[in-house]
C-alpha cells in the first residue's frame, strides 16, 4: 500500500507501507511523522481521507482532533481528488518483476507527477459537487 497527500501547491512524500496497516500503525508510522508536519506547514489546510478501516479507528480519530478534517461520504470517490491521482499513477505503472521495483516505480511516478495535474483536479471539485447534486447523489461523468 502507498500513502500520500496532495495540496494545491505541494504534496507529501509518498510512503510505502508493507504488511497490515492498523489504526495504531497508521498513527505511529504515517500520521504523526508525516501528516502532522505536512499539515502544520499549510495554514488553513483541511485533511480528508476515505473510510478505510484503519482511518476510522478511534486512535486515528483522536490524533486527527488536532487538525481540521473533512468527512468523506461513503462510496464517494468523486469527492476525493487524490483518487484521480492514484488512477493516473496506476495507468502509468510499468510491469515490475519485484516488489522493490514496484516501490521504486511508484515513487518515481509520484515524484514526477506534474503539480498542474493536481491543481486541475482540485479546481474541478466545485464541478464534481455540482454534478453529484444534479445526479441526485448517483454516478456522474467524473
Amino acid at each position: 500500500m502507498v500513502w500520500g497527500v496532495i495540496a494545491y501547491d505541494s504534496r507529501s512524500t509518498l510512503i510505502v507501507i508493507r504488511g497490515t496497516l492498523t489504526g495504531q500503525r497508521y498513527v505511529d508510522d504515517i500520521l504523526r511523522p508525516h501528516l502532522g508536519p505536512f499539515l502544520n506547514g499549510l495554514p488553513g489546510a483541511i485533511f480528508q481521507q476515505d473510510n478505510a478501516r484503519p482511518h476510522t479507528a478511534r486512535v486515528v480519530q483522536d490524533f486527527l482532533r488536532h487538525f481540521q478534517t473533512l468527512p468523506c461520504p461513503a462510496h464517494s470517490p468523486d469527492f476525493s481528488p487524490v483518487e484521480y491521482v492514484w488512477y493516473q499513477l496506476k495507468r502509468q505503472m510499468p510491469s515490475c518483476q519485484s516488489v522493490l521495483n514496484l516501490e521504486l516505480a511508484v515513487q518515481d511516478l509520484w515524484a514526477h507527477l506534474p503539480q498542474d495535474n493536481i491543481r486541475c483536479l482540485i479546481n474541478s471539485m466545485p464541478y464534481r459537487v455540482e454534478a453529484c447534486i444534479a445526479a441526485g447523489g448517483g454516478p456522474t461523468r467524473y
